[in-house]
């Protein structure tokens, strides 16, 4: 029998493979336990993609680790190897299926993980009787009490991802919210009694008793006059039970939105975003952490037997007399149980000082007017100061990169000015971050002139700083550069091979052209047909296009803070609308505006003012959604590039950096989440794609970009080139395009044109830039309450999205589908009398 391997190797692997294995998978727990947590607080893919290594390595690891020690049982040992140090062996089984236990920063990787809970129920059954069985075969064992404590302190942690898994799925999460069930009063006995008196000849009536119109409480404070950073928590702990059910589509009742709408009505824009955000975090950690079985007081207790059990088995261990063990063995032994007890330390710690702890260490106030006692100051200064580490923080007044005012830092003033570009920006700390706080960017002029969006707020550190300036621009430009350089030497190599060989011929006319092609040919036949085998495995398993969709976003899309003025505009926008939500019908109507509304207000009651508006609404009313999220994309960066108004008042300034922020911002959905927007956009990437092919072949004939060399260095050439097309009035694009094409770059050069139509008739720059904002805060609403709940669940776990911002506070401005209930609770009443 031929042997694969050299015997040194299977030797090294027989004695290695399970220490190795054991420190890798102590390794990935430490992992798990420190960065986990990032994944709410970034949306890098390399920091995604390692997390989801380690979680899937970590499960895989320990489980090999097992089957490799059972199988070593009861085998002699090898020459040299101490003759007890299968006891050893014994010992370690149970601290992997501690380790499969995981940590509590991370149960699942996405929420269809939770739906895998039997799954989890039944290996922590197969593991148990593994580890039972490897313990059997090491008898006489001098470590089995110790064994038995790390084995108790396994399960416990097994069960409580188990548990937690359980509790996230979908049903039981569903299950968890739906109240007892309400039969209503007594029909049956109230139409007897009603038959019986009428019997009588009494006089009877059956009234209905309607729900008072006027909450009682409706006049009563709804907020104290300052929320406090531990008011935050409460009031978001408190929404978060409420509004929970968003995830599985649950319906709210009419109280419940009453109750929100007011409170949330009463809120300024940061305030608002301070809570939702601790909302979300909430959400995240109940769906993908084990923070609902830990915050209780089993979960308490529990936690604490683990950690005591760990540190009672690392006393039996210390005292035992380890002679007889392998040194290097014994020094792993310790490492395990000293590693098991710092990473239950540090999650003890993070317990401590999480949210939940916080939250349920001091109870909201039945009343917001009732005074707090000295013991209450007290706590509420400690709270609040250990709090405000974590508080949602601002820069202020960053300016844009776009504005032609130059200022440097330190000509920033104090307080902002008509005149002056600035805008206040989230900037909190990286650890202490909810979420990321990014709005991301990704825009089609820039994508086809192979432009990355640039950044409108700078407010990257200085780490961020030096890797995109020394390792990540000059990496794609060299790319860039090499690819070209590689197209255009090949063609040249063919041109120059073409014109030598046709040389060549001429002068040896006895030399066959023909056998010269043959020859050519089977020496590039087997390189093709091994690249052909190649790109069809590819293409089958969609290897390109993912490979391709990972560089689009790493090269093509940029990252910009949320700025608060852009928050407050949205939140002011949707606080304006949620006052014409008097029912469930008009709370739907008012959710489904996807710019019309907007668009239906703009001043004037003149002919031309009315025409213009009609044109408009074409744009918005005839388009299906994905179709008028390309074309207002195009006009707007058209519009935002050819304008020269740049001097002006700060409102129109920011009206403009907020069309061009959210158009971006919107572009990026479609393309980098599409599973987020399926449900809205249809064949929006479709169209997006013909838009780019049409919009390269035009910078081609117009000889703004070459085929090797980029001849534009920014979007304003392309955007005057693309504006300058004539367009009649009676032409429209489908009849000269066709429907086969989903190409909509002229549409959007069209509706451009309409909208700068529209300023010179107000004789107002800022009102077109406004109007353009207001449709995209509409573009936005109505993409955040038509997209799933479950997707917007999944975005937590991925640094979260601004969308699901707007798609909860919009819930709780009682906006949307989720609110059915448009009456209180009626009750009837047996009336006898006149």
């Amino acid at each position: 029998m031929v042997n694969a391997f050299p015997k040194l190797i299977k030797d090294i692997w027989d004695v290695w493979s399970i220490r190795s294995t054991l420190i890798f998978s102590l390794s990935l727990q430490t992992f798990l336990v420190f960065f986990a947590p990032h994944r709410k607080r970034s949306s890098k893919t390399v920091l995604l993609s390692l997390i989801w290594s380690a979680y899937l390595l970590a499960d895989w690891s320990a489980n090999f680790a097992v089957g490799q020690i059972s199988d070593s049982q009861g085998d002699d040992p090898e020459p040299g190897e101490p003759k007890k140090n299968g006891e050893l062996l014994a010992f370690w089984v149970p601290f992997l299926l501690l380790h499969l236990g995981g940590p509590d920063t991370i149960t699942a990787l996405a929420l269809e993980d939770n739906e895998l809970w039997l799954r989890h129920l039944l290996g922590l059954f197969f593991q148990a009787v593994a580890t039972v069985y490897v313990l059997l075969q090491s008898l006489p064992n001098a470590l089995w009490k110790p064994i038995l404590l790390v084995f108790s302190a396994g399960v416990i942690k097994y069960v409580e991802r188990t548990l937690a898994l359980y509790l996230a799925s979908l049903d039981k999460f569903k299950n968890s919210m739906i109240q007892r069930p309400d039969p209503g009063p007594n029909y049956a006995k109230l139409m007897e009694e009603y038959a019986a008196k009428k019997d009588m000849k009494m006089p009877t009536q059956i009234i209905k008793i309607e729900e008072p119109e006027k909450d009682p409480k409706a006049d009563a404070e709804v907020r104290p006059k300052t929320l406090t950073p531990l008011n935050i928590l409460q009031y978001a702990y408190k929404y978060f039970n409420f509004f929970k059910g968003l995830v599985v589509d649950l319906i709210f009742t009419y109280q419940e939105l009453a109750e929100s709408k007011r409170f949330f009505s009463s809120l300024e824009a940061d305030e608002a975003l301070r809570i939702l955000e601790v909302e979300l975090n909430f959400m995240y950690e109940a769906l993908y952490t084990k923070a609902e079985i830990l915050h209780n007081w089993i979960g308490f207790i529990f936690r604490f037997i683990a950690l005591g059990c760990l540190i009672a088995a690392l006393c039996i261990f210390q005292n035992k007399n380890k002679d007889e063990y392998g040194g290097f063995d014994v020094g792993l032994t310790y490492a395990l149980l000293l590693g098991g007890i710092a990473l239950d330390s540090i999650a003890l710690i993070m317990f401590c000082a999480s949210d939940w702890m916080f939250v349920r260490l001091r109870k909201m106030k039945d009343e917001v007017d009732d005074k707090d006692t000295r013991f209450d100051d007290i706590l509420n200064w400690i709270l609040d100061w250990i709090l405000g580490v974590r508080e949602l923080k601002t820069e202020k007044y960053y300016q844009c990169f776009k504005s032609t005012k130059k200022t440097t830092s330190h000509d920033v003033p104090n307080k902002s000015t008509d005149d002056e570009p600035f805008h206040e920006v989230l900037n909190t700390s990286f650890i202490y971050r909810r979420w990321s706080e990014y709005v991301h960017a990704y825009n089609l002029i820039e994508y086809c002139l192979s432009l990355k969006p640039t950044r409108i707020h700078h407010t990257k550190g200085l780490i961020h700083n030096v890797f995109d300036r020394i390792i990540i621009g000059p990496a794609i430009k060299f790319i860039r550069s090499g690819i070209a350089t590689i197209e255009e030497t090949c063609y040249q190599i063919l041109k120059w091979t073409d014109r030598n060989i046709s040389l060549w011929y001429r002068d040896h006319k006895w030399v066959n052209e023909g056998y010269i092609g043959m020859c050519f040919y089977c020496i590039f036949y087997i390189p093709r047909v091994l690249g052909g085998s190649i790109k069809k495995f590819m293409d089958f398993f969609d290897v390109q296009a993912r490979i391709q969709s990972q560089l689009d976003e790493v090269i093509y899309t940029s990252s910009d803070r949320l700025t608060l003025d852009l928050w407050k505009h949205i939140f002011r926008e949707v606080k304006s609308k949620s006052r014409l939500a008097d029912d469930a019908e008009s709370a739907v109507r008012v959710s489904s505006a996807r710019g019309d509304w907007t668009l239906r207000d703009i001043k004037g009651e003149d002919k031309e003012t009315k025409r213009k508006r009609e044109k408009l609404l074409r744009y918005v009313t005839e388009m299906d959604y994905g179709q008028s999220l390309l074309v207002w994309h195009i006009a707007t960066e058209l519009l935002y590039q050819t304008d020269e108004t740049r001097e002006g008042t700060n409102v129109n300034h920011s009206n403009r950096e907020f069309s061009k922020i959210l158009s971006d911002y919107m572009i990026y959905l479609l393309m980098m989440q599409p599973t987020l927007m399926s449900a809205v956009v249809g064949n929006g990437k479709i169209r997006f794609r013909d838009t780019c092919e049409e919009a390269k072949r035009f910078f081609y004939r117009r000889h703004i970009l070459d085929r090797f060399r980029n001849m534009v260095t920014d979007a304003k050439g392309a955007s005057l080139a693309i504006l300058s097309v004539a367009a009649p009035a009676k032409a429209e694009t489908m009849d000269v395009k066709g429907d086969r094409s989903k190409s909509v770059l002229f549409d959007g050069a069209k509706l451009a044109k309409e909208l700068n139509g529209l300023s010179k008739n107000e004789g107002d720059q800022a009102n077109m830039w406004k109007v353009v904002s207001q449709v995209w805060v509409e573009l936005l609403c109505y993409a955040a309450t038509k997209c799933g709940a479950i997707e917007h669940a999944a975005q937590l776990s991925k640094g979260g999205e601004l969308i699901s911002f707007v798609w909860l506070l919009m819930a709780h401005l009682g906006l949307g589908d989720q609110f059915q209930i448009s009456q209180g609770d009626a009750r009837a009443k047996l009336i006898i009398g006149k």
